[in-house]
């Protein structure tokens, strides 16, 4: 299963260049609230999720991305939702640099062993500058998608 069979339209968030950069909190916060508007997910539990996981270590993995994750008990699937921030986003990588690219991935309490692989996954199709570069030009959920299914059906997995 892909990134794109992860996501929905309703769920990729695309911050315009001119908009005023967001902390780390307000992306979470808006991560929750995405995932909220498109599942019947509360959006306080999974905020909160995603912010104990953050406050272990930080999910920002270099290269201007930022994984942040999390499991939620009552979940049947996995799912993901996108912030896409042309403004950069302090988000305490781990080379120092700010991201703009935020996949955040929910996941069953039972499934870790599948969580694992969609993170692993979803590093793989963003270790590339040109695709990152692609998909930070889109301008809404579906273009997003569309980018997505193109680059994973060029990633051999």
């Amino acid at each position: 299963m892909g990134l794109v069979d992860l996501l929905h339209p309703g769920r990729v968030h695309v911050v315009p260049a001119q908009s005023a950069p967001l902390t780390k909190r307000a992306c979470l916060s808006l991560l929750a609230q995405v995932v909220s508007e498109t599942t019947s997910l509360d959006r306080e539990e999974v905020e909160r999720v995603l912010r104990e996981r953050e406050d272990l270590q930080s999910t920002g993995l270099g290269e201007s991305v930022a994984i942040p994750h999390g499991a939620i008990a009552g979940l049947e699937n996995q799912i993901a939702a996108i912030i896409l921030s042309r403004p950069p986003i302090d988000f305490d990588a781990i080379d120092g640099r700010p991201v703009h690219i935020i996949v955040a991935v929910l996941s069953p309490k039972r499934a870790a062993g599948e969580h694992l692989k969609t993170l692993a996954r979803i590093s793989r199709i963003l270790r590339t500058q040109a695709f990152r570069s692609r998909l930070l030009e889109v301008r809404s959920g579906e273009d997003a998608m569309r980018c997505i299914a193109d680059e994973e059906g060029a990633v051999k997995p």
